[in-house]
């Protein structure tokens, strides 16, 4: 089961940042909706304080997490190491979506490298940290970051990011509204 703790450590909060990887699970309220589960890279992680965390979001596919999160902000973030000593962090919490050019922007964006492609920062407030064994977890080398999403959206350009997100982002795989999608 693991230990349980009410806040992030300064032992977690330094386990949090020699990964390379982690991983945003969230969830809709009908039982018939989708779990979505979305690996996330890039150095977009930030603790902020003992039990409040960002992360910035790029552009991509979908906007689940921005669904689920404006629904019933449940949201849970999971860190593993795949080098070194095996360990699991879980991080529970209510996150909400903050998107460009609104005064929680203007507070969180400045803790991140934001690029063209950023399309929002997904905050959360952490109600419960648990640790557990990796014992399971195999280990891995990390190689370093891919550029391909870099090198879409320099081709899209603005405009054809901007179209894409709205093709693509305003509502969830279960047609929720996202943060984005209201902001319409």
């Amino acid at each position: 089961m693991g230990k349980f703790h009410d806040f992030i450590k300064p032992a977690h909060k330094k386990f949090i940042e020699e990964q390379h990887i982690f991983f945003v699970a969230t969830a809709p309220l009908s039982a018939d909706g989708h779990v979505n589960l979305s690996p996330k890279g890039l150095d977009c992680f930030r603790v902020l304080s003992e039990s409040k965390v960002a992360y910035m979001d790029l552009i991509s596919s979908g906007n689940e997490t921005s669904a689920h999160t404006l629904e019933n902000g449940r949201i849970t973030m999971m860190f593993c190491s795949f080098e070194g000593a095996p360990n699991i962090l879980r991080l529970y919490g209510k996150g909400t979506t903050v998107l460009p050019d609104t005064p929680e922007w203007a507070e969180y964006a400045p803790h991140f490298t934001i690029y063209p492609s950023t399309r929002q920062l997904i905050v959360a407030d952490i109600h419960l940290v648990q640790t557990s064994c990796g014992f399971g977890v195999p280990l891995f080398n990390y190689a370093g970051e891919r550029d391909i999403h870099f090198d879409w959206a320099e081709k899209k350009g603005k405009d054809g990011l901007v179209d894409y997100m709205q093709e693509k982002n305003l509502v969830s795989l279960d047609g929720l509204p996202t943060t984005l999608g209201l902001a319409q």
